[in-house]
């Protein structure tokens, strides 16, 4: 944690902040390895401050050496002056794009005397490329989504109802060693496969539907995001088809992934293939995002997004096509990018439709 806050107040001094006030649970986390659900993190020049209550303290000075505790008592806001007056501070950077409106004014009401600058993204910016210990618990997300779609698809038959696939993928997960689910799971069959994120309704499978199922696992704090597209009894040619289009810029779109190519170069391959076989409107997303402690982190991989790919950064690729009233296919793997290429962490196959 030290290199990570050493890092933190490279970049403080550079954006021009004594001290910076953390108040995202997972930038929190980031910096700390607090785990508690409550709590703020006041970074100084010289000293860093965990700020919690009597609920956490305990557990605050078991995982936070190094850190000084203050309990908070009555409200984080009264428990601030008295840090800031001895680290000197004047202008304290925040996290204006996570705070409210209201607790920004608040703020500015308390803390009289103090300079308060959004600052947002600093923290954002230290967690873009993952250490060896994050793509460790990354690649484990992954590792219990591949288990769970396998053990999944004995399951997924003609009379199930997309809600009960889902909550038996996140029961499998769990019960393999998840510590909960990376989001709401996408569960769509039959025309509901259309709808890009087509959340598990009470539709029941029907013998011919595509089912899309786009789920992952959080493991440690980080997150794991993976979607494939089966058939549930013999597919027709279109089906294959428009399956074989969307495997293609997917597996063109991870080949493109390496350290020195801009994001958009990787939408961009993607893309291409889909528009030159007549499906470039039915594709309307972007062709992934980074993924960490949160289930969506930068780099965005679309046509707009020109930061360039570093080794350590970790992204999805999910290209799809969707036809209203049809249904729809997703293809998407969790990648590692690396110095001469990347590293896919799923196994789960794709290589052909699935029939079930």
């Amino acid at each position: 944690m030290g290199l990570r806050i050493g890092r933190l107040r490279r970049l403080m001094k550079g954006a021009g902040v004594d001290a910076f006030y953390i108040t995202s649970p997972e930038n929190r986390f980031y910096l700390s390895g607090f785990s508690g659900t409550a709590g703020a993190l006041l970074v100084c020049r010289e000293k860093v401050y965990l700020l919690t209550d009597f609920r956490y303290t305990g557990q605050a000075l078991r995982e936070c050496p190094g850190f000084e505790i203050i309990e908070v008592k009555d409200s984080y806001l009264e428990s601030l002056p008295e840090a800031i007056a001895e680290n000197g501070i004047i202008v304290m950077g925040c996290e204006g794009d996570h705070l409210t409106y209201n607790q920004y004014a608040a703020m500015e009401d308390k803390l009289s005397g103090v300079n308060l600058k959004p600052a947002g993204g600093l923290v954002e910016e230290l967690r873009l490329c993952k250490d060896e210990g994050e793509i460790k618990n990354i690649t484990e997300a992954v590792q219990l989504t591949d288990e769970a779609f396998g053990r999944i698809l004995p399951v997924v038959r003609p009379g199930i109802s997309e809600r009960e696939i889902s909550l038996r993928l996140e029961y499998i997960m769990r019960s393999c060693g998840a510590d909960g689910a990376a989001f709401k799971f996408i569960v769509a069959s039959g025309p509901r496969s259309a709808l890009p994120h087509g959340v598990a309704s009470t539709r029941i499978v029907r013998e011919g539907d595509l089912v899309t199922i786009d789920f992952g696992a959080v493991y440690r704090g980080y997150h794991s995001d993976m979607t494939r597209t089966v058939v549930v009894g013999r597919p027709d040619r279109k089906q294959k088809d428009i399956y074989n289009i969307v495997l293609e810029a997917q597996v063109k779109a991870v080949s493109a992934v390496r350290a020195g190519v801009k994001a958009s170069e990787i939408d961009a391959a993607a893309r291409k293939v889909i528009e030159s076989r007549g499906y470039g409107k039915q594709f309307g997303h972007s062709t992934g995002h980074g993924l960490g402690l949160n289930i969506h982190e930068s780099p965005r991989l679309s046509s707009k997004e020109h930061t360039v790919l570093q080794a350590g950064m970790v992204v999805t690729v999910e290209p799809g096509i969707y036809l209203p009233d049809w249904g729809g296919v997703r293809i998407e793997d969790t990648v590692l990018v690396e110095d001469s290429g990347s590293r896919v962490l799923n196994e789960s196959p794709k290589e052909e439709l699935m029939v079930l």
